[in-house]
């Protein structure tokens, strides 16, 4: 994968590299089923592990757009933002987290391991995969054409007008 898109940046194959490194590593370490990484506009970066049973452009796009509510659901209660969200299933749970206010972390797992197991791992590759980000931003910035959000930032303040915020 060369250049994946994702909004108006691009991620160039060694930045993938060391992002699906930091995927496996994650995987090897909460023993979870699949972990993936979405931008905030929906679209899929990269994922590691078991191979997916369903569309992951579909999940991906409601993956972005469940943060986002989240999101203004955190607002109306008076936070800045949830950092992250768990949902769990009978057989299988998902956690997801915020990376860098720019790509969200999802981690599906089942009963061979347990959410405590993913959320400690899940933090220390949100600071990890930062880095890469904050390294691959920096590009950006150091070229003059610093990264702008994702389409859903404009859905966002859209969303702000609505609630009156």
């Amino acid at each position: 994968m060369a250049e994946t898109s994702a909004s108006t940046w691009s991620l160039g194959e060694e930045d993938h590299r060391r992002i699906v490194e930091h995927l496996n590593a994650l995987l090897k370490e909460s023993n979870a089923r699949c972990a993936l990484l979405v931008d905030r506009a929906g679209q899929l970066l990269a994922n590691a592990g078991e191979q997916l049973s369903f569309d992951p452009t579909a999940f991906a796009s409601l993956t972005a757009a469940d943060f986002s509510a989240n999101d203004q659901l955190a607002k109306m209660i008076g936070e800045a933002e949830f950092a992250s969200l768990f949902h769990q299933g009978e057989k299988e749970s998902m956690y997801l987290a915020d990376v860098a206010r720019r790509v969200i972390l999802v981690v599906l797992f089942d009963q061979r391991t347990t959410v405590g197991m993913v959320r400690l791992r899940v933090k220390q590759s949100v600071q990890d995969l930062g880095k890469v980000f904050d390294d691959m931003f920096g590009r950006f910035a150091a070229g003059g054409a610093a990264p702008r959000g994702g389409v859903l930032e404009g859905a966002e303040d859209e969303i702000d007008k609505l609630f009156g915020n």
